[in-house]
């Protein structure tokens, strides 16, 4: 039988800016992901994100609303646009206002000669210094 010893030393905080933290993987992940801060403005997309939702080039999207980005509809067969109490209640800007994890179905308009799509998503707050400062989401197609 091995026995090993660990020494832990004290450590100290790290003051690490979460969304530059994240901003680079998902910018390249393969996985349909996407970074906001915490007024819900885009930081990262991944470019499987912009081609799930047909959406323009993911350079493009830095800095823009992703309630503007998204055009976001109900699940009637008229897929109306949601209203903007309804376009709040989206995970990623969930996880930023309930401060906990959230999941939920979104549907969302292509835009012209694209059918819309039903995305899951799940989101996550990203936290620094006791706040949140922005979430983290991955998105599937249903």
């Amino acid at each position: 039988m091995t026995h090993i010893e660990l020494s832990l030393s004290p450590l100290e905080p790290i003051a690490v800016d979460p969304l530059h933290s994240w901003s680079v993987p998902v910018s390249s992940a393969e996985e349909s992901c996407l970074v906001i801060d915490a007024k819900g403005l885009i930081v990262a997309a991944s470019s499987s994100w912009v081609r799930l939702l047909s959406v323009e080039h993911h350079t493009e999207l830095a800095g823009r609303d992703v309630r503007e980005v998204l055009c976001l509809i109900d699940f009637t067969a008229a897929g109306n646009e949601l209203g903007e109490a309804e376009r709040e209640q989206i995970p990623p800007l969930l996880a930023l206002t309930s401060k906990r994890p959230a999941r939920g179905l979104l549907r969302v308009r292509g835009p012209q000669d694209t059918p819309s799509r039903t995305l899951d998503a799940v989101a996550t707050p990203l936290w620094q210094g006791g706040q949140v400062v922005g979430s983290l989401s991955f998105f599937a197609a249903v």
